[in-house]
């Protein structure tokens, strides 16, 4: 496999523009029970392009945007950097380069798979202030996901050699409990996006285990991905259902 952090380098654009984002009620959640507040110190390691840390923005508090691959940085910079607020790190979770105790919460969207788990709980004690939280969120597929998203899936495992691989180390609850020192609690919301082909076609590229252009794979995957839209589609648009897992805790609990 190609290295975690140089994964997404030819991908920051269809990354941008075609993953989702993450629903309010989640972002209420970390406001509610895990720090999130207007002044809060933040870091949102693996930020990628910006995705989760612009909704923690929104919510008033500083943004460590921890992100080591330089296109993704590049392009969350780009939308994000007028913003005061906004701080843009080229580090790892393993390494932040971040004060000792200088955060109130610390979070990663869909990135926690690529950590070193036992390196970034280290570093995530290290600069994590007393009584300060985690927070892990997920856009993963649905209980109950149904047609579309069953023949995607298909799709994937035909075309896609990596996507079984990385799929199954994504919300690995012993990995994040790890993470969290051994207790952590779940909330879960429903999420979605809604594509026409091309909108579709970008969500697929966003993926790191996607065949790019020029591979002998890729021109079958999107062949495929042609059927999958026409077998579905509704008025030239098809949903694209989530559901949006949190798993947070108190990374140093007080005293």
């Amino acid at each position: 496999m190609t290295r975690p952090t140089e994964r997404f380098s030819s991908r920051a654009e269809d990354y941008a523009r075609y993953r989702p984002s993450y629903p309010a009620p989640a972002i209420d959640l970390l406001a509610a029970r895990c720090g999130l507040a207007p002044a809060a110190a933040v870091a949102d390691l693996g930020s990628g392009t910006g995705l989760l840390t612009q909704l923690l923005l929104a919510r008033g508090a500083q943004v460590f945007a921890v992100e080591p691959n330089a296109a993704m940085r590049k392009a969350a910079e780009q939308q994000l950097q007028r913003h005061p607020r906004f701080v843009s790190v080229a580090a790892t979770a393993e390494a932040t380069t971040l004060p000792p105790a200088s955060l109130d919460l610390i979070v990663a969207g869909q990135a926690f798979h690529w950590f070193d788990v036992q390196k970034a709980r280290r570093e995530a004690l290290r600069v994590i202030r007393s009584a300060g939280f985690g927070a892990l969120l997920w856009n993963e597929r649905p209980q109950y996901p149904g047609a579309f998203l069953d023949d995607y899936e298909a799709l994937l495992l035909r075309h896609a050699p990596e996507y079984a691989k990385i799929v199954a180390s994504r919300a690995d609850e012993a990995s994040m409990r790890e993470f969290f020192g051994g207790r952590m609690e779940q909330a879960s919301f429903p999420n979605h996006q809604v594509f026409d082909f091309e909108g579709l076609k970008g969500r697929l590229m966003s993926s790191s285990y996607a065949p790019e252009a020029g591979h002998p794979g890729h021109a079958p995957m999107i062949a495929a991905l042609h059927g999958v839209f026409e077998r579905h589609q509704k008025n030239g648009k098809t949903v694209f259902p989530y559901q949006t897992l949190v798993y947070f805790a108190a990374l140093k609990p007080p005293g």
